[in-house]
């Protein structure tokens, strides 16, 4: 058993979003990893697809995610299941919170980029 305290080591600020990790393999879980996502009104990830499937559960607010030429509008209250290899785009059309699950081995790819990152905060 683990009991995953968070620390600041633990939060990855991007331009667009604020990951903190909780399970993860680097903090005791072999199989998967979780984190907790704050995006602001108007901020919008990039263009990305993970090689594993996604669960995002949101927990306050509402975000947009474009996937297969088509957006969804999910609140909060409302969970998402993304499935691997979709090409998505998360937008945040207010303040939104979500937890998201996946795999621990989970990599993204980036269109006209080559290769894949691995997730820092799911790892």
């Amino acid at each position: 058993m683990h009991v995953v305290t968070t620390s600041p080591d633990h939060v990855t600020v991007s331009p667009n979003a604020t990951m903190t990790g909780l399970a993860a393999p680097s903090r005791g879980s072999s199989e998967l990893s979780t984190w907790h996502v704050a995006m602001t009104a108007g901020s919008t990830g990039p263009e990305h697809s993970v090689d594993r499937e996604q669960v995002w559960t949101v927990v306050a607010g509402a975000l947009e995610v474009t996937s297969a030429d088509r957006t969804e509008q999910v609140a909060a209250g409302q969970t998402l299941v993304l499935p691997p290899g979709a090409l998505r785009r998360i937008h945040a059309p207010q303040d939104f919170e979500a937890y998201v699950a996946m795999r621990a081995d989970g990599v993204v790819s980036v269109p006209g980029t080559e290769g894949t990152r691995a997730l820092p905060w799911a790892q």
